[in-house]
């Protein structure tokens, strides 16, 4: 695990992607990207193993969508 990024941090790096965040969202940038971090880090966690690609995934069975079509 990483070390959680500060507010300034966090406004320095969105000031280097070229975003201004006002003085008073820092505190809230910080929270929203070390959140978002951590998701990250669960989903890459993940071993997905043989799950197919979403391409390939049909969601319901063919008389459920046939009953939807006709709604």
């Amino acid at each position: 695990m990483t070390t959680p990024l500060t507010p300034p941090e966090a406004a320095a790096l969105a000031a280097r992607a070229g975003l201004l965040v006002e003085e008073a969202r820092h505190a809230g940038l910080a929270a929203a990207t070390n959140h978002i971090h951590d998701a990250v880090n669960v989903l890459r966690e993940l071993d997905f193993g043989d799950t197919p690609p979403a391409f390939v995934y049909e969601a319901g069975t063919r008389q459920q969508k046939d009953d939807h079509a006709a709604a």
